[in-house]
């Protein structure tokens, strides 16, 4: 654990990120009382589970057709 007051934090935030990064708690201190903690984010990508909404949304059958003439012309500024 690194503490640092606010002024230190404010010149050296790019070294205090890159030690938050690599696992490091900063504490930000102000007149030496803590009052901030920089720590790394869990970059955990959450786990996909194919299927998981089958049965509950429902695709048109036209979803994919040509859109009416006006409506397109609309979309291109015309």
């Amino acid at each position: 654990m690194h503490i640092v007051n606010i002024h230190e934090a404010k010149t050296q935030f790019s070294k205090l990120i890159e030690a938050a990064s690599q696992g490091e708690e900063v504490i930000i201190a102000k007149a030496g009382k803590p009052v901030a903690k920089l720590v790394p984010i869990d970059a955990q990508v959450p786990v996909r589970k194919p299927g998981a909404l089958q049965g509950k949304i429902r695709i048109a059958d036209d979803f994919d057709a040509p859109l009416p003439d006006d409506i397109q012309a609309a979309f291109e500024g015309n």
